[in-house]
Parts: structure tokens; sequence; C-alpha cells
């Protein structure tokens, strides 16, 4: 062996000695019930939501006011923090597409995909953002051209301009950003879990900056925030399945929709999504996700030719140039005067993103392996919003060609945002059938979401472990459902706003954890390079 592959050698074996680390974190603990509780995480975490469940029955008035008090504060006092945050991450990917550490494969050289493009695309899908285009879709676009829900940057409604703004902040509220909030906790918890070792939690993208550290208080903070944070939006994206679900049943059969309906779809999704569980990755979520692709592609198509191509590629064109015209004051937090639409929707939906990235990133990640990064970051960050833009524009744009046109509810604004869906196909052909497929697509996507997210907190609160019992994830399918259940129950609408709060709350802290997620997932990456650079300086020097 020659001196210069020595020193090479040296160096690889230094560099890689900085993950050599011993990462267990508590000692295992497996209880009669069949949960892994070595992890201080796991009761942490139960115990706190338990208490905020506990609260809110008791105090449901108290807890609703006080929270929607904090949501207040927190929009009002660190707007600029989420809106700063939120463009950083769009920026932060882009440059990951363009570095040389865009090259890096997902679990090593030798690693390839576990899963076909068409799979993890809709997986991907499934996970993000499923119930809440399916909610907001129509909604949100016609909210603001109405003025119902204040109107972006103060666009006067009812105008041509009005119509391109609110396609545009739609886009804006669920394209790019969204998608780079995911894309950063997804890629983080793939790369140190397949590159470098570590357990699949939150707390090893915090590796390179805290060192050992991790393993100890600062690691159960962290992982502790993830849980709550996903806890809180899960809990949120379910009430509005919920709502919708039960809407479109009383639109369509004339079964009450109220909270009673509410409730019984929350217990009737949880005892599929409790069999989705026990079929695992393979068999449930993939396969529920594949016929939720198969559902939507066949709605969307529907849409976009009975509200008509030539509106459809009309709408498509007001859809790109409002994004287009509209992303940098939309992401400008400077000078801003439309309170209402700012505080109330941008910092809420972002605030609602951050909360879901542990969810969605780690499920993201749990599906990835065998991806470079370049294409981990490309897909993850284009590939939904290009759909995004098609969706929205069929949905949202034939809803906004009825409410300009005066045709049906919509032409009155958005009085209920869970029926908006509903009305829009009204005015279209065969409104039994598609109100029927759009309910079952709220319900197979509050499935995957509730599988998923089960899936996702059970990794966190078992120290990383993909092979955690499975008693664990059916208990905490079930406590997800539970959650939404009762406080749907009891507390009625003010639960759900308590939710939202709740959600906006917990994004505030993980925010902050993101922006310094950033910072370690780059040391990381680039210590991969080197190694990877290292290794092939050792092959050419090699007799």
């Amino acid at each position: 062996m020659s001196k210069e592959t020595k020193e090479i050698e040296k160096e690889i074996e230094k560099l890689e000695e900085v993950y050599a680390t011993d990462h267990e974190i508590g000692e295992q603990n497996i209880n009669p019930l069949g949960l892994d509780l070595h992890n201080p995480v796991f009761l942490t975490s139960a115990v706190l939501i338990l208490a905020f469940v506990i609260g809110s029955l008791l105090f449901p008035d108290a807890a609703s006011d006080g929270l929607t008090a904090a949501r207040v504060w927190i929009g009002e006092t660190f707007h600029w923090l989420f809106l700063t945050a939120g463009n950083i991450f769009v920026l932060f990917c882009l440059l990951l597409i363009v570095l040389p550490v865009g090259k890096i494969r997902i679990g090593g050289e030798e690693a390839r995909p576990d899963f076909s493009l068409m799979s993890w695309f809709s997986m991907l899908f499934a996970a993000g953002m499923g119930i809440g285009l399916m909610f907001w879709s129509v909604a949100e676009p016609v909210g603001y051209f109405t003025e119902w829900f204040g109107t972006p940057l103060d666009i006067a409604g009812g105008t041509e301009e009005s119509r391109q703004a609110a396609l545009g902040a739609t886009m804006y509220h669920w394209g790019l950003h969204p998608w780079a909030i995911y894309s950063v906790v997804g890629l983080s918890l793939a790369f140190f879990t397949y590159n470098k070792g570590l357990p699949l939690t939150i707390r090893s993208a915090f590796y390179p900056l805290l060192g050992d550290r991790v393993w100890g208080p600062f690691g159960h903070v962290i992982d502790t925030l993830a849980v709550l944070a996903t806890m809180f939006g899960l809990a949120t994206s379910l009430g509005f399945g919920a709502q919708q679900a039960a809407s479109g049943l009383e639109f369509l059969f004339g079964i009450d929709g109220g909270l009673q309906t509410q409730v019984a779809i929350i217990i009737g999704v949880t005892i599929v999504a409790l069999l989705s569980v026990m079929r695992g990755i393979d068999g449930g979520v993939k396969v529920l996700s594949n016929i939720n692709l198969a559902f939507a592609a066949l709605l969307l198509l529907f849409v976009m030719i009975a509200g008509g191509i030539v509106a459809f590629i009309t709408n498509a064109a007001t859809t790109i140039s409002g994004y287009v015209e509209y992303m940098l004051p939309l992401s400008n937090p400077v000078g801003r005067e439309d309170e209402t639409f700012y505080h109330g929707w941008t910092i809420f939906f972002w605030a609602w993103w951050i909360s879901w990235s542990p969810f969605v990133g780690m499920f993201i990640a749990r599906v990835s392996r065998g991806r470079t990064v370049r294409q981990f970051v490309t897909a993850v960050l284009l590939v939904p919003t290009l759909v995004t833009v098609v969706w929205m524009t069929a949905f949202g744009g034939a809803g906004l060609d009825q409410a300009r046109d005066g045709v049906g509810a919509l032409a009155d604004g958005i009085s209920d945002s869970s029926l908006a869906l509903f009305q829009m196909l009204e005015h279209l052909p065969f409104t039994a059938i598609t109100s029927f497929l759009a309910i079952a697509l709220v319900l197979v996507f509050f499935v995957t979401s509730s599988d998923s997210g089960s899936l996702v907190i059970d990794s966190i609160t078992s120290g990383g472990k993909t092979d955690a019992p499975q008693s664990q994830r059916l208990f905490w399918a079930t406590f997800e459902g539970v959650v939404a259940g009762v406080l749907l129950a009891v507390g009625g609408a003010a639960a759900l706003t308590a939710m939202q709060a709740g959600a906006v709350s917990t994004g505030l802290p993980f925010v902050l954890v993101l922006l310094a997620m950033c910072v370690s997932l780059m040391m990381g990456l680039f210590h991969e390079l080197r190694l990877l650079k290292l290794a092939k300086a050792a092959a050419a020097v090699s007799p």
C-alpha cells in the first residue's frame, strides 16, 4: 500500500469516526401492553397530549380562548419569522439541487429505490396534503375573490385582478413553500438515518451541531416538540376531514352533518387506519395511496372536462401568472396592511406546514431510500407543486367561474368552507357520482394520514426504531382518533379552533428547530461529499 493511499484511508477513518457513536436512547423497557417505553419522549409526549385533552374537556371555552389568543399574539409578533423562514427553506432547497452535494445518494452509492416512481409520488402526495387540498381547493380562492376571507394585498374583490390574485395567493400557500419545509425535514432524516446510521428520529438531524448531546435532554426536547407538533397538525387536518366528509354526506344523502356524524366518521376511519397499520407500509399506506391517486386523477379529469378545456387552459394561465406575479409581494413581511389575509391565512398555513413537517418529512424519509439528493429535492419540491397548479386550476378555477358568473351558492361567498367543493360540483354533470367520489377521496386521505401519522410518532417515541412493536403503532393510531374525536364531541367548532391554534403555537418553536436543521444538514452533506471524494481518490491511486 502506497504512502498516499495510507494517508487517504487514514483521513477516511478519521471522518467516519465522527458518526461512530453509541446512540441508544435510554434503556429498553417492554411493558405488558407490548409498548417499547425505553425512550422518555413516549411518556412525556403522551402525558402532555393527555393533559391538553383533559384541560380542553374540563374548560373548553377557556382553552379555546387561551389558544386563540396565543395564535393571534404569535401571528402579530412573529409573522416576520414565519415568512422569512419559509423563504429561506425554498432558497435552501433550490441550492441543494445545483450544489455538488446533489449527487449524494440516500443510503449510499449502492442503494436503489424501494418503490416505483408512481408509488413514491402517490405516497408523497397522499401524506403531504391530501385532506387539505380537498378541503380548501374551492373554498380558499373563492373566499379571497368574494372577500369572505380577506383579500391578498388588499386587492378589491370581484375584479379580474382579484381573480388572478386569489389563484396566485392560493398557489403561494400550497406550492413551493410548504414542500420546501417538507423537503428539509425529509432529506435530513433520510440522510442521517441511511447514510450515517443514526436513528430515524428528529434529534438525529442535529448530530453535527450537538454531537452526543442529542441522545440526552436536548434531544428529548426536540423529539417531544416534534410529537406535539405532529399531533396538533394531524388533529387539525383530521378535524377538517371529518367536517368535509360529514358535510358531503349531508349534501348527498341528507344525513345530518353535525358533531355526531363527524365523530362517527373519525371512529370509522380510525378502525380502518388500524387495519392499515397492521398490514404495514406495503400492504397499507402504499395500496391506499395508489387507490387515492387513481380516484383523484378521475375526479380531476372530470372537473377539467366538465368545466371546459378552454376554461381550464385560461384558468391555468391565470394561476401560473398570478403565482409568479404575487410570490415576491406575498413573501415580503415589511409594510403589510392586509392583516386579515396575512395573519389569518398565510401565517396560519406556514405554522400548519411546520407543525406537519415532522410527520410528512419522516414519512417521506421512510419511502425515499435510494434516491439522490437532487432527485429527492426536485421531486418533493417541484412535482407536487406542478400537480397542485393543475388541481387548484381545475377546482379553484371552476369555483371562481361560478362565483364570477353568479352561479349557485358560491356567488354569495363561502358560508361553510366544508361545503364549498360540493357546491361547486352541484353545477357540473353527474353531481351524485362526483360528490360520492369526493367523499371517498376525503375518507381514504383521512386513513392514509392517520396511518402515516402513527408510523411517524411511533418512530420518534421509540427512539428512532423502524421495528418497534406493532402494538405501539396501534396505540398511536387509536390515540390520534381519540384526541380528534373527543375534542370535537365535547368542544365542537371551538375544539377545531383550539386545534388550529395549537398547531400555530407548536409551530413557533419548531420553526427555529427547522432553521437549525438546515445548517446541520449542510454540514452532514459536505462531510459525506468529502468521504466520497476521498474514496474515489483512494480507488484511483490503489494498484
